[in-house]
């Protein structure tokens, strides 16, 4: 019999090799039983062998990784120990009670802060709200404007602050005052806020600006005359005519008639307070409603200073005085320059940068007073703010020219600043003579030590490690030193060990000449005369107005705690309104919190807007 093969060969299938069942049977016995006789590997035992019978397995599939079993069930176990051990520690951290890491204790700088702060809730006058915190202050002068009777327009004058130890409302050195809380708050508001300070001096400032809204027509755009001043000063007066210089009286307990002062040129005043109302609409600017009514009433106060030439203290006006303004111009550099950051508008600085209006200023003039920041001189305050233009943004033409020479005169301002310098003398206990020996030094001492720390902190923060002097390079360590050393000196380290801020350490002025703080609140009505034992009496104040920097030594270190001596006992709103400034800017960790460099600018527009892009190309 016969096949094909596939090959090609014939394959033969002979009968022969037929076999039956039985046979073959026989054969693949005899076949198995020979393979069986050899040893058979894993995978030969895995498929004769069942599933009961399989053998323990010595490694664990994890699906990414094969690990060997021994190691997993170690690893497992490891895992649940150490969350056993983690949930017993973390049981015993929250059973055992817990020690609070406090903050460090605050450096004297923010303890003299807290408390200079607290003067200005001693001078309110009005309505006082409920968390004033002067025990011994109530409401006062609630019918201030109402029973004028000078013709004045304006009848609600309720508010604001009392200058001194009087209770006379001078509106040009409070505008000075709020502008530089103001200032102090732009540049330093972290700072007040680590010092948990914040929201008082806002609450300050507010309380401040509110009443000068009242002072003029805030919402028209055109005005002919603003209040300058209510209450009257004149010691000359007799029994007959009393007022708030002749009198001695608790304000609470005022019944006399208080007068109001307007003016219809006034460009000094007006401008200072165009530039305490501008200044604080940056510090509300996240208030858009107040912020644009601040702005708005600050346009107007611009446009009648600039209108309306002359000063408020001509023609013998009480306020010549006391507070006397020599010029306006530099009014017009200052309040200008306010207007300028707190609206954007280049006119504005335009104006404050012309060369004409820097020279009727005295920018180019010298003299013995020049450098000196006040309430009368805003010159070189003027200068520093637009020196941090400079630094900062530098608008470049036309204003490089003035701001240059302002950036130069700022420099040499803080050289006659340093003790290398004679430019200014100094007490034999440290203390800078920036009145030439003329009684109460100390609000021009603080003026200057809040520049010269802001100066030196606007060097560091345009990465500028400090400025020459001539050949001499100094860096800005050596204003901050000079800040420090006048700043401790009224803290009571100086010669008598008098702290000139009253509540602050164990030895300050007992008798404060004021009229609120040396009588005592027993509920009895003294009367303008009757209240004259108070001022006379040889005890201490038996109200304590904490944080009151009175008027300071003599040129000798000399110091006299007498309640009838003003010269050296009597504190202003314009002289704690510096000390808070300077306090602020020293207070706290200067390496962390910095000036604040961008909030002064927020109205600003770009200096340099982006081009607009190129027209379409065209073949």
């Amino acid at each position: 019999m016969y096949g094909r093969d596939p090959w090609g060969g014939p394959l033969e299938i002979h009968n022969a090799d037929s076999a039956t069942d039985d046979d073959r049977s026989r054969n693949l016995n005899d076949f198995d039983r020979a393979a069986l006789s050899r040893p058979l590997d894993e995978t030969q035992q895995s498929w004769l062998l069942g599933p009961g019978e399989q053998k323990k397995k010595k490694y664990v599939d994890l699906g990414c990784i094969i690990v060997s079993r021994k190691i997993f069930v170690w690893t497992v176990g490891l895992i649940l120990a150490a969350g056993f051990i983690a949930g017993f520690v973390t049981l015993i951290v929250k059973t055992v009670p817990r020690h609070h890491k406090h903050p460090p204790p605050p450096d004297n700088y923010t303890i003299a802060l807290q408390k200079a702060l607290m003067f200005f809730n001693a001078q309110k006058s009005g309505k006082l709200p409920k968390h004033n915190n002067v025990s011994w202050r109530g409401n006062s002068c609630l019918n201030d404007g109402k029973a004028d009777k000078s013709g004045a327009v304006l009848k609600d004058l309720v508010g604001g602050y009392y200058d001194a130890g009087d209770a006379i409302k001078f509106h040009f050195p409070k505008a000075f005052a709020m502008t530089m809380l103001s200032w102090s708050v732009i540049e330093y508001s972290a700072k007040y806020e680590a010092a948990g300070e914040l929201n008082h001096v806002k609450d300050i400032i507010k309380w401040g600006t509110d009443y000068f809204l009242k002072t003029f027509n805030s919402s028209a755009d055109t005005i002919s005359q603003i209040v300058a001043q209510v209450g009257k000063g004149d010691t000359s007066a007799g029994p007959d005519d009393p007022n708030d210089h002749s009198c001695w009286m608790r304000p609470e307990d005022i019944d006399y008639e208080r007068p109001v002062t307007e003016c219809s040129s006034c460009s000094d005043l007006a401008a200072e307070m165009a530039a305490a109302l501008a200044s604080a609409s940056i510090v509300f600017k996240d208030n858009k409603a107040y912020s644009k009514k601040l702005v708005h009433g600050a346009a107007t106060l611009w446009k009648f200073a600039r209108d309306q030439r002359g000063s408020y203290s001509a023609g013998g006006a009480d306020a010549a005085t006391f507070y006397n303004s020599s010029m306006y111009w530099d009014e017009f550099v200052w309040g200008g320059t306010w207007m300028y950051y707190a609206t954007g508008n280049q006119s504005y600085l335009y104006l404050a940068s012309h060369p004409k209006l820097a020279k009727h200023a005295g920018a180019f003039w010298g003299g013995p007073d020049y450098g000196v920041f006040s309430w009368d001189n805003k010159l070189t305050g003027a200068q520093v703010l637009l020196t941090r233009l400079r630094l900062f943004l530098s608008p470049g033409y036309p204003y490089e020219e003035t701001l240059q020479t302002f950036h130069n005169q700022t420099s040499i301002v803080m050289c006659s600043y340093l003790p290398y310098f004679s430019s200014f003398n100094r007490t034999k206990g440290g203390l800078i003579q920036l009145n030439h020996g003329r009684p109460q030094p100390l609000q021009y001492v603080v003026n200057a030590a809040f520049l010269a720390t802001l100066f030196s902190d606007y060097l560091d923060a345009a990465d500028t490690p400090g400025w020459y002097c001539g050949p001499n390079f100094y860096s800005t360590d050596a204003l901050r030193k000079f800040a420090e050393k006048q700043i401790n000196y009224i803290l009571g380290d100086n010669p008598r060990k008098m702290s000139y801020l009253v509540g602050y350490g164990t030895h300050y002025p007992k008798q404060v000449h004021h009229r609120g703080a040396s009588i005592p609140k027993n509920r009895v009505k003294y009367s303008c005369t009757g209240g004259i034992k108070w001022e006379k009496s040889k005890k201490a104040n038996p109200n304590t107005i904490i944080g009151a920097m009175v008027a300071g030594p003599d040129r000798h270190d000399g110091f006299h705690d007498v309640r009838s001596n003003y010269n050296y006992t009597e504190p202003t709103i314009a002289g704690n309104a510096g000390l808070v400034a300077a306090l602020v800017a020293l207070s706290g960790d200067r390496t962390t919190k910095k000036i604040d460099k961008n909030t002064i600018f927020s109205a600003v527009p770009p200096m340099f807007p982006t081009p607009p892009p190129p027209a379409p190309w065209k073949p």
